[in-house]
């Protein structure tokens, strides 16, 4: 599939669980979207040509100058055709000058953590055992069990 343009995103201020399906490829516990999706800014990208939404992503304030990236996820017809690039380029044009860093979590795999780095964020920390902590089921990616939450940090003003 070729990129289909123009795509358009808009802040979902109202009824966010109606995007509940798209949320749950980036966080498949729907109790743990619970957690941030309320005080949360959404954010839905759709195609023009498909009407229909392609991604969502949620960022919450973490205060002293920190957002985070809380939850990205692209419909799978759509994946790796550069719209998660295009979504998070936008998320930080949207957040420059307001915030100075956009942090994000996630699990050690791959091709997630490869395409955060790609997209100009650099490792940060780590909370060991959040995934086995904190998730009701084994979360598998890679035919790997997650078991460490990764942080990645990008500046927003550099």
């Amino acid at each position: 599939m070729k990129l289909i343009e123009p795509i358009y995103i808009i802040k979902q201020e109202t009824r966010k669980k109606q995007y509940l399906q798209l949320l749950l490829l980036g966080d498949e516990q729907e109790s743990m979207i619970d957690r941030y999706l309320e005080w949360g800014e959404m954010f839905v990208m759709f195609s023009t040509e498909a009407g229909s939404p392609i991604g969502v992503a949620v960022v919450t304030d973490e205060g002293d100058g920190v957002c985070e990236l809380k939850n990205i996820a692209i419909s799978p017809s759509f994946q790796r055709h550069g719209y998660g690039k295009r979504f998070i380029a936008y998320l930080c044009q949207q957040y420059k000058g307001i915030k100075q860093i956009m942090q994000v979590g996630t699990g050690d795999s791959v091709q997630t953590t490869s395409f955060y780095r790609s997209c100009g964020f650099h490792y940060s920390h780590t909370i060991p055992n959040f995934f086995t902590d904190h998730y009701d089921h084994p979360i598998i990616e890679e035919g790997k069990l997650l078991q460490d939450m990764i942080y990645f940090r990008k500046e927003l003003n550099g």
